[in-house]
């Protein structure tokens, strides 16, 4: 069935500098589409002036929600999904690397498939990407152990754009536990679990802007804490089957 409405979660992490532009910036490409919009910016702690920069916008309309403690993407999406109300509901990465637009190509993916979810691809051969070689790298080593540990059948899974169905964004999300590290990955094992099988990958256009803020330590940091969290998931999946539970 043809959605008639979007909900769009945005969640944000120190984002003072660029949150003004990314809304107006998502608002524009939301207001092309041939259906009724809503944005949800979730901001991921008051630690800089991001909400003082949501609220001094005008001639948008957006739905700012927030909280103290910063708690990781993963606890902002989910907030920010409690509160959609769209047929279709999605999320996307703050910081302008992703390009909005694609989103009328997912929604026409999901409509022409009769897809449960759709999820953006840097494989997709009609992807266009400026990614540095470290996180081409990360991506490779994380999928090959992905498709390993859960059968996914998806090649990439770690792109910050994704769209879903209103039952299965409702279903899926009310059992998420990751707040940070390898929260996609526990989203679309969910999925699975659950039964929304029909999954389809769509081309996205990404220029990473945030190329040398990365150093030797926190790099092997991050690689840390996706493998433990990873591997959370899979003994939640496979040994405690957690996610049975209602």
């Amino acid at each position: 069935m043809r959605a008639n409405s979007i909900s769009l979660v945005v969640p944000a992490y120190k984002q003072e500098k660029t949150i003004a532009k990314d809304v107006k910036n998502l608002d524009k490409a939301l207001s092309a589409l041939p259906l009724k919009h809503e944005l949800i910016v979730v901001v991921d702690g008051y630690l800089d002036k991001t909400m003082q920069k949501l609220s001094k916008l005008k001639n948008i309309e957006v739905v700012a929600l927030g909280y103290e403690k910063n708690e990781g993407k993963g606890f902002a999406i989910k907030k920010g999904v409690e509160r959609a109300t769209g047929d279709v509901i999605g999320f996307i990465d703050a910081g302008g690397d992703l390009d909005p637009t694609q989103i009328s190509l997912m929604l026409d993916i999901m409509d022409w498939n009769k897809a449960d979810i759709v999820i953006g691809s840097k494989l997709h051969p009609e992807s266009k990407v400026n990614y540095p070689l470290w996180r081409k790298i990360l991506s490779w080593g994380y999928r090959s152990l992905t498709q390993f540990l859960f059968g996914f059948g998806i090649k990439d899974t770690q792109v910050g754009l994704k769209i879903f169905r209103k039952k299965a964004a409702k279903d899926v999300f009310k059992r998420i536990v990751v707040k940070k590290f390898a929260f996609d990955i526990e989203v679309l094992a969910v999925a699975y679990k659950l039964g929304y099988h029909r999954i389809f990958e769509a081309p996205v256009r990404i220029n990473f802007k945030n190329i040398s803020s990365i150093t030797s330590s926190s790099f092997w940091r991050v690689i840390f804490w996706m493998l433990w969290d990873t591997m959370a998931v899979f003994y939640r999946l496979k040994i405690l089957r957690y996610y049975d539970k209602k």
